[in-house]
């Protein structure tokens, strides 16, 4: 029963981001800013984690190819599909999860105890659609493109590690050429696009209904970060099935 309970308060927060807006440049203004946080601020961990992340399974899978019938350019074939089908959506918004989602519960949780929600809605401003609207629609317009330079950095950095582990880069490059499939990058998009909605949408609900003190706003972006990889993975089973 909580939890139909739960779902319920998360439908009827998603049915109120949708009404007309009452000024759309004050839309529009906090929807870029909360594009340039979300995207900008976090394109550097983001693009260091995924470099790293392509080098260190370039190097194992290199090690796991030594002594094969497998040729080696498959390593490039690998780290390819790896990164463009699970790594890249899957690492990226997982780690989004937790720095922008625990942000934005912390953000809107502080608005909601400090009362300045209950201001806005005196003053008859839809606070669902003014505060919830503006995040949701840039996570989900900006995260795509953070995944696609973090397939890119990946594949990069499996090239730098392939060449340091003494494969020649002609080679790598051959398997990253080899069968590819354009259907891949859409299954990558379509990753980005659930996981920016799941992640950001979580932390809103979180943030939005918290109640009590400081304490529960801590308490409300640690079960946005813990709710939302959750709910992250499920859908990347559930994607996966329909998809592949």
């Amino acid at each position: 029963m909580n939890f139909i309970a739960h779902f319920g308060k998360y439908i009827k927060m998603l049915g109120g981001i949708v009404n007309r807006p009452e000024n759309l440049r004050m839309y529009w203004r906090e929807t870029f800013r909360q594009m340039n946080h979300i995207g900008v601020g976090s394109l550097i961990i983001v693009g260091i984690i995924s470099l790293f992340i392509g080098a260190v399974s370039a190097i194992q899978f290199a090690y796991q190819l030594e002594g094969s019938l497998v040729p080696i350019y498959m390593l490039g074939y690998i780290i390819r599909d790896m990164m463009i089908i699970e790594l890249a959506p899957t690492l990226s918004c997982l780690l989004l999860a937790g720095k922008v989602g625990s942000n934005i519960a912390s953000e809107l949780g502080t608005m909601r105890i400090s009362e300045q929600i209950d201001a806005l809605e005196i003053m008859g401003i839809n606070s669902t659609s003014y505060l919830i609207a503006p995040k949701l629609i840039a996570g989900i317009i900006i995260i795509p493109p953070l995944v696609v330079i973090s397939a890119f950095l990946g594949i990069y950095g499996g090239l730098i590690a392939a060449e340091g582990y003494g494969i020649p880069g002609v080679m790598f490059e051959k398997g990253l050429l080899y069968l590819f499939d354009s259907f891949n990058v859409f299954i990558m998009l379509v990753k980005a696009v659930v996981f920016a909605f799941i992640l950001t949408s979580v932390a809103c609900y979180q943030g939005y209904y918290v109640s009590g003190g400081a304490l529960d706003i801590g308490k409300a972006s640690t079960r946005a970060v813990v709710f939302g990889s959750i709910l992250i993975i499920a859908s990347d089973y559930i994607l996966a099935l329909l998809l592949t």
